[in-house]
């Protein structure tokens, strides 16, 4: 009984560690995403974070400031949902399709 719980503790020790390299990784890689026909485009990590944000200068109108965050703000949303998609793709990867609680990246 001993060896068996002894097993699964390096199993488990043993996907800590590839999660975590795949979270390592997942800084490493990008996502882009536009909205409004491309007039608004951000990239963004695999850790769900924004990396740059490009605003074609036609968009800028300073009559329709509105407009322009709307732009923003779906462009950015998508470009999280693609980020969050990317890792949970990767840990699924690793789990085997397993919905492991408290797993980073598995939604």
């Amino acid at each position: 009984m001993a060896k068996g719980l002894g097993n699964m503790l390096k199993m488990a020790q043993k996907l800590q560690g590839q999660m975590a390299k795949i979270q390592e990784e997942m800084a490493e890689k990008t996502v882009e995403a536009s909205s409004g026909g491309g007039m608004v485009t951000v990239v963004a990590n695999g850790k769900q974070e924004i990396l740059s944000l490009k605003i074609e200068p036609e968009v800028v109108n300073p009559d329709d400031i509105e407009m322009m965050q709307d732009l923003i703000i779906a462009a950015a949303n998508e470009a999280l949902r693609e980020s969050r998609s990317m890792l949970s793709e990767e840990m699924n990867k690793l789990t085997g399709g397993f919905n492991l609680p408290g797993v980073p990246g598995l939604l």
